[in-house]
């Protein structure tokens, strides 16, 4: 199970030059550890809409709504992504007539779980071709927004004697 804070920092993306090697080196870890390989959750991306607007896409080709579960507990958001038996055995009787040269695509059931801070509430999740689209709000209440402090200049009353 993977956690994540959401936050509205950057992540490295596999657009680094460093993921190919990473996701080899993560996924020999995961053999050694008995763990799930981070680079086998879904890549997502993270956009700010406006001030108080954001959005979370999850790629998640292949699964349905209903193999979709998002929930939110204690300021925690779960994703979970499960593939039903029944699609499985569909697959498996059309691999039967087809002989599979290569199988890159993978459907794995998956979980991803994001810490949101108590700001930041979850608005509605869409899924289409393919991708998973949560709207977020991030409210900052007035008395928690930074405030400018101005500066006076203060009137310096001595005088210099000039000699």
């Amino acid at each position: 199970m993977s956690y994540r804070s959401l936050s509205f920092i950057p992540n490295f993306n596999d657009h680094n030059i460093f993921s190919n090697r990473f996701n080899q080196i993560d996924k020999m870890f995961s053999t050694l550890t008995g763990e799930k390989p981070i680079s086998d959750t879904p890549k997502y991306n993270l956009y700010q809409i406006n001030e108080t607007e954001y959005q979370l896409i999850l790629s998640v080709p292949g699964f349905t709504e209903e193999e979709l579960d998002i929930s939110v507990h204690n300021s925690q958001l779960s994703i979970q992504g499960k593939k039903q038996i029944q699609n499985k055995h569909k697959n498996e009787k059309n691999q039967e007539h087809n002989h599979c040269l290569h199988q890159g695509i993978i459907f794995n059931n998956f979980s991803l779980n994001f810490n949101l801070e108590h700001k930041i509430k979850v608005k509605k999740a869409e899924l289409s071709l393919g991708l998973l689209k949560l709207h977020f709000e991030c409210n900052i209440p007035e008395e928690e927004k930074p405030k400018k402090i101005t500066i006076n200049i203060a009137q310096n009353t001595k005088t210099i004697n000039q000699k």
